[in-house]
């Protein structure tokens, strides 16, 4: 089988599990976008999801990501990044994504800012809010408590427009009781942001449960693209 047809019918499979969830929900499936997560993946892949429709695509480490979007320039393609961000690159970050789904605390969005401004052009944000209890170990997203004051400095910056929020299932805990979460802290959010309307929650293993509580967007690797290639 050529890798167009194993793509391609991975790209299948997840869109039908999409639709099949949208009408568990009562949902349209049009209502859900696809991110296909390519890190560790080639250019070649990138270009072959393209030729395949898929106009969203994720990485989460950024001199790869920087060097993907390089190569995948003339595709007509929205980068998303949803990986840790170091206060350090975001500005570079900012230099070649559309999206930045793993903002997590305030001293990020200066150099988002600087970067997309650079560019000259706007950059929209999630917010990242982690599921997680306060003190596990490796926690990654803000504090709900945190959410107000960081979506206020989005706001005030030039050349980021805030989106909405995005989330990881913690580890260990049946993802749908975590979402359930996740769509209380978004009622509140949107309550006072009614604007920003995205949800970025649920991956290959659990994008049922996320789009049951209302994602917009699921980001799915390994079950489009199929089993990750040694980390290089």
């Amino acid at each position: 089988m050529s890798r167009e047809q194993e793509i391609a019918d991975g790209l299948e499979r997840v869109r039908s599990r999409i639709a099949a969830a949208c009408a568990d929900a009562g949902r349209d499936p049009e209502e859900v976008g696809l991110v296909v997560v390519t890190k560790f993946f080639p250019a070649s892949d990138v270009k072959i999801l393209a030729d395949l429709g898929v106009t969203d695509v994720g990485e989460n480490r950024h001199q790869e990501a920087q060097a993907k979007a390089a190569e995948c320039a003339e595709l007509p393609l929205r980068w998303h990044f949803i990986g840790g961000l170091q206060s350090n690159k975001a500005a570079a970050v900012a230099s070649y994504s559309d999206v930045v789904e793993s903002v997590d605390r305030v001293k990020l969005v200066t150099g988002l800012q600087r970067g997309a401004h650079e560019r000259g052009h706007e950059v929209d944000v999630l917010l990242q809010v982690s599921l997680d209890p306060p003190d596990r170990e490796g926690r990654a997203g803000a504090d709900p408590a945190q959410l107000s004051d960081l979506a206020a400095a989005v706001e005030e910056a030039g050349a980021l427009r805030l989106r909405g929020l995005m989330a990881v299932a913690p580890l260990g805990e049946d993802p749908a009781a975590a979402f359930e979460r996740l769509a209380e802290i978004r009622a509140g959010f949107r309550a006072d942001h009614p604007d920003a309307d995205v949800l970025s929650a649920g991956m290959s293993g659990d994008l049922e449960q996320a789009i049951a509580a209302g994602a917009t967007h699921v980001r799915v690797g390994s079950a489009v693209l199929g089993e990750r290639p040694p980390i290089q």
